[in-house]
């Protein structure tokens, strides 16, 4: 379970995270809210790429706050950026391999790139380059995670900058994800169709958490404040909310 005691952050003078608190154990948890409400920062303070001005980061147990990346990594949390980093010279296999840590298995392999929609013939020998497009480096990530098997996963708006057809295979990844992993997952996402397979879903606001509450209440909610006109800029098919 990773629970969240009275986070804070403060960064030139703005606070960014305002007081924190949270306890999620659930499977499947999205987080959105308007931009610049501390997604990100949020997520990013989990995986202690950035620490709390203050609060606590407690993961099973056991205090975390002070751990470095590669220490919560040793524990099972891992992170998928919006914009997947790619490794000139690496090849698909090869960062399926680091994150199995268990060598090249071809079969696992296979089935990793095959539960993200790619085929393993095709992709395996592929180098992490240029020539792979958005959408299947984000899948190609997101194999990653499956294949390190971690017990807290988090992704940063995995849909951002791709095209309408990956958007619609990523959306069959996540859910096919969901029922496989062993582990947590933790999304920050603005589309509906990530929204509503969410088991929960964390709704931040000016650097807190306005809502915290089922998918299904929260997607009810914000569909209510769109209908009677408050402003906010959801739409089903996307898009984020404005507050």
């Amino acid at each position: 379970m990773l629970e969240l005691q009275n986070i804070c952050f403060t960064a030139d003078g703005k606070d960014i995270l305002k007081d924190i608190s949270l306890k999620i154990d659930d499977k499947f948890v999205a987080i959105t809210g308007p931009n610049g409400s501390g997604k990100s920062t949020l997520l990013k303070i989990i995986m202690g790429i950035i620490k709390p001005t203050s609060g606590k980061v407690i993961f099973d147990g056991q205090d975390i706050t002070d751990l470095a990346v590669n220490e919560r990594a040793n524990l099972g949390i891992s992170f998928a950026f919006q914009q997947p980093v790619r490794f000139k010279g690496l090849k698909v296999r090869d960062l399926l391999s680091i994150a199995g840590g268990d060598g090249i298995d071809l079969t696992k392999d296979c089935s990793y790139l095959a539960a993200v929609g790619l085929c393993a013939k095709d992709y395996l020998n592929r180098e992490i380059n240029d020539t792979l497009s958005g959408g299947e480096m984000k899948r190609i990530e997101i194999a990653m995670a499956a294949a390190r098997g971690g017990r807290l996963s988090l992704f940063d708006e995995p849909e951002a900058g791709i095209d309408l057809w990956s958007f619609q295979s990523l959306i069959e990844v996540f859910e096919n994800l969901r029922n496989v992993t062993n582990g947590n997952i933790l999304i920050i996402s603005h589309q509906e169709r990530i929204l509503e397979i969410a088991d929960k879903i964390i709704y931040l606001k000016d650097g807190r958490v306005d809502k915290f509450d089922e998918s299904s209440k929260i997607m009810d909610e914000l569909q209510m404040r769109r209908r009677s006109g408050c402003g906010c800029t959801y739409v089903k098919k996307g898009g984020a909310c404005n507050g």
